[in-house]
C-alpha cells in the first residue's frame, strides 16, 4: 500500500495588523477557508505572539503523489486569492510514506 504525505508551509505578514486580535482575526479566517474547501489539516506554527507574523502548515495525506500535490497546490491557489501580497512565501513538499 502506498501513500503520499505532503505539507504546504505558508510564510505569512499581515501588515495591517494593529493587534494580534488583528492577525488572528485573518489567520482565523484563512484556516477556516481552507479546510472548508480542500481535504487538509492546518495548524500555525510560528508567530502566534508576533502582530503581524505567522507561519500555517497545511498537511494532506494521499494515495499518490500527484493527488496531495494536487490538493495542496489547490489550496495554495486559494491563500494566494485570499491573502494577496501579505502571503510572503509558500513552500509544498511531498514525502512517501
Amino acid at each position: 500500500m502506498e501513500c503520499h504525505v505532503g505539507t504546504l508551509c505558508l510564510r505569512i505578514h499581515v501588515g495591517s495588523a494593529r493587534s494580534l486580535k488583528d492577525k488572528r482575526q485573518v489567520i482565523r479566517s484563512l484556516k477556516d477557508r481552507l479546510k472548508a474547501r480542500h481535504n487538509i489539516a492546518l495548524a500555525e506554527i510560528g508567530g502566534q505572539d508576533s502582530r503581524q507574523d505567522s507561519v500555517v502548515v497545511a498537511v494532506t495525506v494521499a494515495n499518490s503523489e500527484t493527488g496531495a500535490r494536487m490538493a495542496l497546490d489547490s489550496a495554495h491557489e486559494e491563500a494566494v486569492s485570499a491573502l494577496g501580497r501579505d502571503l510572503e512565501e509558500a513552500r509544498i513538499e511531498i514525502l512517501p510514506f
